[in-house]
């Protein structure tokens, strides 16, 4: 199940203790516990600093993992400086870059091991503004899946380029015709998730990166039977530093969500099972 809280007529609304969504669907969520805002770093020492800080001024009770892929450029000792200030901040030293999805997902191990009860996603370079985190927590009060999505009614993107707002919503838009999804934004990576929901979404066989990493968890939260919301968001393309989107990931989306698509139909042709949310 899938609610678009934009504020809008005929939308569920978050009314502050997070009890609608779960009414609307007639089930009860448990307390969240502490949360962990998981922040993939390469080459980042220009943002990490700021995005660190506005994250802690505007989540104070949250925790801060920064997931470094062994940065050139000393983001990673930069975040060492920030931890050893401040205990709420973490460091995961990787020891190379080996892509989006696998840093996420160390992240995401990291955290459940240490009985974080929300894990969140989010970039390190400003783009995902840490302003509209209580949103996002407010909306997981009553769910199970929260994305911040740039495509639905109050969501926006700013400085993008028309040609990167064409694939950015053209992929969304492939996604979901392709695996049946009912999501605006499939392929956002500002998330927040039950640390229970990430258990069950079957993280061992997740090989996935960038875009489609983030396609590969949506289709297996709705798969699942997961209650997912949508939340409105404003992205605001990076002002330092350099963008880490390529033609290989996007290659990589295309073929993906292509092969998963027509997996899916051709096993619902011959009367098979569906492919389920913890197959990749």
């Amino acid at each position: 199940m899938v609610d678009l809280c934009d504020g809008h007529e005929g939308a569920v609304v978050n009314d502050g203790e997070g009890t609608r969504a779960a009414e609307a669907q007639g089930r009860r969520f448990g307390p969240l516990g502490t949360a962990l805002v998981i922040i993939p770093t390469y080459n980042e020492a220009e943002n990490i600093k700021a995005i660190v800080g506005r994250v802690r001024e505007a989540v104070p009770e949250a925790h801060v993992l920064v997931a470094d892929d062994n940065s050139p450029d000393g983001t990673g000792k930069l975040a060492d400086e920030l931890a050893a200030a401040d205990d709420q901040v973490h460091v995961l030293h990787r020891k190379g870059k080996e892509g989006l999805g696998a840093a996420y997902l160390a992240g995401f191990r990291w955290g459940m091991e240490r009985d974080y009860g929300v894990l969140i996603e989010m970039d390190a370079d400003g783009s995902h503004q840490p302003e509209e985190l209580p949103r996002l927590l407010t909306a997981l009060k009553g769910a199970d899946l929260v994305l911040g999505s740039r495509w639905v009614p109050g969501g926006r993107v700013v400085n993008w380029p028309k040609s990167r707002e064409f694939i950015s919503r053209g992929g969304s838009l492939y996604s979901r015709i392709a695996l049946d999804l009912p999501l605006r934004d499939i392929t956002g990576g500002y998330r927040a998730f039950r640390a229970e929901t990430l258990r069950g979404l079957g993280l061992d066989d997740v090989a996935s990166q960038g875009y489609c990493f983030q396609v590969d968890l949506a289709r297996r939260a709705i798969k699942a039977g997961y209650h997912v919301v949508e939340v409105p968001i404003t992205f605001v393309e990076r002002e330092l530093g350099d963008s880490k989107m390529s033609r290989d990931i996007l290659v990589e989306a295309l073929w993906r969500v292509t092969t998963w698509g027509v997996g899916e139909r051709v096993g619902k042709l011959m009367g098979g099972r569906d492919s389920g949310a913890a197959k990749p």
